[in-house]
């Protein structure tokens, strides 16, 4: 009677196999397009920094019309000089770095306090508050550009790079990435600290802060790329040199040639601009991925 059992429904039992194979083999081909989807649009973002590769090292004078659109008829470094002698970039690059570096590092701790303050503090009109941090996302930067401007003469620092930082101090975006992982940290940690006697800057620096670590990878992210290839506010605020940022010196490329634009010229110094942030981008970018991804960022 038992081994008259072991064979009941055998055809059944085939069936459902066969249909997880086709199941297993489906979801493969559907992987592999996913696949060579993601390979075809990231050639496509790469195919920009291609083009300017193979540009800044076309023959300076050269048509694009001579050759391919890509390679001219030889390759050439030259362009990199000229680039190098159009403007003192030592300064540039010193600036851009105490601009990027400073005003994250105000920046981390203005949005901190803002952040937690909004996800653990009650008081009165925090949500009016919260409500005016949101608006200042959607008001663009150059609506505040005379204001700001004026608030830099008053405070006698135009031409200074404590001007080029000053307006950038404070963050909404970050006060808001920042509010919401600390609402996501389990606040009995918080009251066994106090239990323990801990006060505000030890329960911050000690739990929210640790923990919330990917959130600030991601958020300082944004700042050092947004700030590296600030344009407008240091042309405006700044005049002196040794006081501006690498893309003001970069502006200084288009004014090489009687003729227009020397795409080679210009190719190449925006390669010697962008180049730390992709070299920083390469040797950090499974950190970087794993950042947005935990961080909640979509």
């Amino acid at each position: 009677m038992n081994g008259h059992n072991t064979n009941l429904h055998p055809q059944p039992l085939r069936i459902r196999l066969m249909a997880r194979g086709d199941e297993g083999a489906s979801r493969r081909r559907w992987a592999l397009l996913a696949d060579m989807l993601t390979v075809g649009l990231a050639l496509i973002w790469l195919l920009p920094l291609v083009f300017s590769l193979l540009m800044s090292v076309r023959p300076a004078g050269e048509p694009i019309s001579t050759g391919s659109i890509f390679f001219g008829s030889t390759l050439t470094l030259t362009n990199y000089g000229r680039a190098l002698a159009v403007a003192p970039w030592g300064w540039h690059y010193i600036t851009t770095l105490i601009f990027v570096i400073g005003t994250l590092a105000v920046q981390v701790f203005t949005v901190t306090l803002a952040g937690y303050a909004f996800a653990r503090m009650r008081f009165a009109g925090r949500q009016v508050l919260l409500i005016l941090v949101l608006l200042q996302l959607m008001i663009p930067p150059g609506v505040l550009l005379v204001q700001n401007f004026a608030t830099i003469r008053e405070l006698g620092l135009y031409d200074t790079r404590w001007a080029l930082m000053l307006p950038y101090w404070s963050s909404a975006f970050g006060t808001l990435l920042l509010r919401q992982a600390f609402r996501e940290v389990p606040y009995e940690l918080e009251e066994a600290a106090r239990i323990d006697g801990a006060g505000l800057g030890r329960i911050l620096f000690r739990i929210y802060v640790p923990l919330c670590i990917p959130s600030y990878i991601a958020f300082a992210l944004i700042s050092i790329s947004s700030h590296w290839n600030e344009l407008l506010w240091p042309l405006v605020v700044t005049r002196s040199e040794e006081v501006r940022p690498l893309t003001v010196g970069l502006n200084k490329l288009f004014n090489t040639s009687d003729t227009g634009a020397d795409y080679s010229l210009l190719m190449a110094g925006t390669l010697l601009v962008i180049a730390p942030l992709v070299v920083l981008f390469m040797a950090f970018q499974r950190r970087f991925i794993e950042s947005f991804a935990s961080s909640g960022l979509k």
